[in-house]
């Protein structure tokens, strides 16, 4: 049977740990790269320069100005569910039809504010947002549709 504490004997310099470094001829050393490093001419658009440009900022304000509004109502409406599962029983027991109560309603609130959100945050975006980022594009000179 095999020893896993003894390993097989194979290169002795592999159990030192002084196994020398592989492919050295294939690449300059540190001091020779650096003196014949050149800059690399930067292809594409200067990511750096559109998003500190005036047209991004107004973008990004836009795109706040929607969903961190949106965030915070939905986050609220959602603990007060929880809260009122967790706090007002007897409210959220309360029959409105046949066995349907009112904590019933309210789950089914959830689903239906979910979907709200993201009917309106597509609507907003549609009409607000992918005009402008057309235009960042077509400036920065990207084609339709490409992505980062």
């Amino acid at each position: 049977m095999y020893d896993v504490a003894r390993p097989a004997a194979g290169n002795p310099l592999e159990e030192t740990g002084q196994m020398p470094a592989l492919f050295t001829g294939d690449r300059p050393s540190d001091s020779q790269h650096r003196q014949h490093h050149r800059p690399v001419p930067r292809s594409g658009p200067d990511y750096a320069a559109i998003q500190a440009s005036r047209e991004f900022v107004s973008l990004r304000r836009r795109f706040r100005a929607f969903v961190f509004p949106m965030s915070f109502a939905f986050f609220a409406w959602y603990m007060t569910y929880v809260l009122l599962a967790a706090y007002a029983h007897d409210f959220m027991s309360t029959k409105v039809f046949g066995q349907v109560n009112v904590g019933m309603l309210l789950g089914v609130g959830q689903f239906a504010s979910t979907a709200l959100v993201t009917w309106l945050y597509l609507r907003y975006a549609r009409r607000h947002v992918d005009p402008r980022v057309a235009e960042l594009r077509a400036r920065a000179g990207l084609p339709e549709g490409t992505r980062r």
